[in-house]
């Protein structure tokens, strides 16, 4: 029986001498950590603690580890601006694996159900991963290394998310919690962004900016926002999409609480997009809710769906409304082409490439143009010249067998996706936020014509995870009709 009484409380075990002994220790070693190597050193033995228990939640759950690969999505980059020295867009490389050997290792001894992975998305994932692989060996290539980092964002994360999502996400109520975590997210993202334009870039911010940033982020005086994101473009992309998936998300909400939180995600999404001053990003939202309005099948909807766009359409395009906000003035742009000095530039890149690949049908190699083109083979022929695109910089490092390959692959992606949410998905809350996803993945992929989006952080993540999803879908339809039936029996 316990005795109240002789039960000692944690801070009464402090008398023991065993216990006393061992915090001199502590404190001993603590103090010859500061002398020999400073504070720092002394930090980096605090935090010991705290990251062996993290390590051990992992192999605990590894699903910690996914949802902490989400959120290093969104954080790692813009933390690079105040952290300086440290990789830390490695670290969500680091993660995906760590998070697959806690996986197996809680999984050695029990049977694990795989059969999710075997889905024809996974293997699309595979497939594209090969080819890159194959690109290793690519004549044209002047850095391997360029490979290995070029690689990862292009074709590795898709082989490391989709499975990890398959395995620990399948189920509706993470589903549910990565859809938070991207409002959450898109909500501070927008706070970040208005804070810069509104009031001033910070320390960190205004650096990045001195140090080069400012060229492509200043424009007329005027500032692009790029809240804690790698660049406007990436922040006015990610943030469209965002945005038409709010707004869809919000409409297919049944509970008060999710409909603040998912229209409060579309209004900073359409507002951020709009500050960030990336006039490629008008098209996710475009583009995404014509999408929604197919997977509707209602000739009515679509209709005055159609009306709307081309209302928005003839605003920008043939009217001067509120040309004096800046914001307005710099989409519109978007919307008339011959005025567009950068246009007639890219147009121009392209031209230049169509010549050099008309005789390398596999491209000049992973990470042979863009950034990792200047960094690693700067007097590579193609390093000297802007993709600017995502396919573009397909098209020049993989050749046209390449960008075939991954036009095919996202085509298979949307057309089964809109075939399950328009034939096969029979909740009307599922099948909503489903469109949501495919109306914020064709987004992206269109405004990737015009910018690098579709393989950055956090974009990247979203999209990969989004896209398991969607394929999981039939499987949550069948969890929420056995939750109603439970529910009923109750």
């Amino acid at each position: 029986m316990f005795n109240k009484q002789n039960y000692k409380t944690g801070s009464l075990n402090l008398e023991k001498p065993w216990v006393l002994f061992l915090l001199l220790l502590i404190v001993i070693g603590l103090g010859y950590i500061i002398a020999k190597g400073g504070i720092t050193a002394a930090m980096a033995a605090v935090a010991i603690p705290p990251v062996l228990f993290y390590l051990n939640r992992i192999f605990v759950n590894p699903r910690v580890g996914l949802f902490t690969v989400l959120i290093l999505a969104f954080t790692a980059i813009g933390l690079n601006r105040y952290i300086t020295g440290l990789p830390l867009g490695l670290s969500i490389d680091i993660m995906l694996v760590l998070t697959f050997v806690a996986f197996f290792f809680k999984h050695f001894y029990k049977d694990v159900d795989y059969s999710p992975l075997k889905s024809d998305l996974t293997l699309l994932a595979l497939i594209w991963f090969l080819y890159a692989v194959l690109q290793f060996f690519n004549p044209e290539a002047l850095s391997r290394q360029a490979w290995f980092y070029a690689m990862r964002g292009m074709s590795l994360y898709p082989l490391l998310f989709i499975p990890l999502t398959y395995l620990l996400f399948n189920k509706v109520k993470y589903f549910n919690y990565f859809l938070y975590i991207w409002a959450g997210f898109t909500i501070l993202a927008f706070i970040k962004g208005w804070m810069q334009v509104n009031i001033a870039p910070d320390f960190a911010e205004q650096r990045w900016l001195d140090q080069g940033g400012a060229v492509t982020h200043v424009l007329f005086g005027e500032l692009r926002a790029f809240s804690f994101y790698s660049d406007a473009g990436q922040f006015g992309a990610a943030m469209g999409a965002a945005g038409i998936a709010g707004i869809l998300l919000g409409l297919n909400s049944k509970k008060t609480w999710e409909k603040v939180l998912f229209f409060s995600m579309g209004i900073s999404g359409i507002y951020g997009m709009m500050i960030s001053g990336t006039r490629g990003a008008m098209i996710v939202p475009m583009i995404g809710g014509f999408m929604y309005i197919l997977h509707r099948k209602n000739f009515k909807v679509i209709l005055i769906g159609t009306m709307m766009m081309a209302a928005v359409y003839v605003f920008f395009a043939h009217t001067y409304v509120g040309q004096s906000y800046y914001e307005i003035r710099r989409m519109r742009t978007a919307f008339r082409p011959e005025d567009d000095a950068s246009l007639q530039v890219r147009l121009e890149n392209r031209r230049i490439l169509k010549g050099y690949l008309r005789t390398r049908p596999f491209g000049g190699g992973i990470g042979s143009a863009g950034d990792w083109g200047r960094r690693f083979s700067p007097q590579g022929f193609l390093a000297q010249i802007p993709t600017d695109s995502w396919y573009v910089q397909i098209w020049a490092e993989q050749g046209i067998v390449g960008l075939l390959l991954h036009l095919i692959i996202l085509s298979y992606i949307v057309v089964k996706s809109s075939y399950l949410i328009m034939f096969k998905l029979k909740d009307p809350i599922l099948r909503g936020r489903m469109s949501a996803l495919v109306a914020a993945f064709t987004g992206i992929m269109g405004a990737s014509y015009g910018n690098g989006v579709l393989g950055q952080m956090p974009t990247g993540a979203i999209t990969y995870m989004s896209w398991v999803f969607l394929f999981l879908s039939p499987m949550f339809d069948e969890q929420i009709k056995m939750l109603k039936a439970k529910n009923a029996q109750n």
